[in-house]
């Protein structure tokens, strides 16, 4: 198992290796058509940050049962609990 393990391992290294050249020259023979697609680029973010940072941020509050925390003292003056 060991050596499977090991094999996969350097399978992704190799992987990554070949993945970050390609993405070089990839960026060196294609900039001028990246700098024109930056602004749509940019625009794009826009709704995918909304969708990914949002995500649960609605419905997933907890409250106490059936009593409201306005008005309620959390801690004294001299900052221990009531």
């Amino acid at each position: 198992m060991q050596n499977t393990d090991r094999r996969g391992r350097i399978s992704l290294y190799v992987f990554c290796g070949f993945a970050a050249i390609a993405g070089f020259y990839l960026v060196l023979e294609h900039q001028a058509h990246l700098w024109g697609a930056l602004p749509y680029l940019l625009l794009l973010a826009c709704p995918l940050m909304h969708v990914f940072m949002h995500r649960g941020g609605h419905g997933g509050h907890r409250h106490d049962s059936g009593t409201s925390h306005i008005g309620r003292a959390t801690r004294t003056d001299d900052g221990s609990p009531p």
